[in-house]
């Protein structure tokens, strides 16, 4: 009566795995223009699966025991299709250019690295910073290029 579930659970389990470390695996073939979310349905099995398990052992009728998982895992798709598309949403993906921010130099900063720490909005930890000349710790820096997570200074 419960390896239906466990089943079903398992393969949910692995979908999920699998769509938390390569992403989600519906997004490479364009199936329904993102209307299928393969961690929302991996949620959803996985939810199905364990609620199934749960309630057969409260000793309900078979029937009522699948009513209830699909319901439930019908919820549990339904909301992480939602906290899906909102976090989609509200990633922009681009981090904002600190060209032009001041700061100060936070170590020593040379030609081969150093810390800063920037004057912006957002701009609430130390970035690794690099200068063509050396710059002393405590130093006010102006960001003059932007390059991934590193950003080049210079003093004043």
């Amino acid at each position: 009566m419960l390896l239906p579930f466990l089943i079903v659970g398992g393969i949910g389990l692995v979908l999920l795995l699998i769509s938390l470390v390569l992403g989600d695996i519906f997004d490479h073939f364009e199936i329904g223009d993102g209307a299928i979310s393969g961690t929302a349905l991996s949620v959803g099995l996985v939810v199905f699966g364990a609620s199934g398990a749960l309630v057969a052992s409260m000793g309900l009728e078979l029937v009522w025991v699948y009513v209830l998982s699909i319901v439930l895992a019908a919820v549990a798709y339904l909301l992480s299709v939602l906290a899906v598309r909102n976090l989609t949403r509200s990633s922009d993906g681009v981090p904002a250019s600190a060209v032009g921010l001041g700061g100060v130099a936070r170590s020593d900063v040379t030609t081969a690295g150093g810390e800063v720490s920037l004057d912006g909005p957002g701009e609430v930890e130390r970035r690794l910073a690099y200068s063509d000349a050396p710059i002393a710790e405590g130093a006010r820096v102006r960001v003059v290029e932007h390059t991934g997570s590193r950003v080049k200074v210079v003093a004043g």
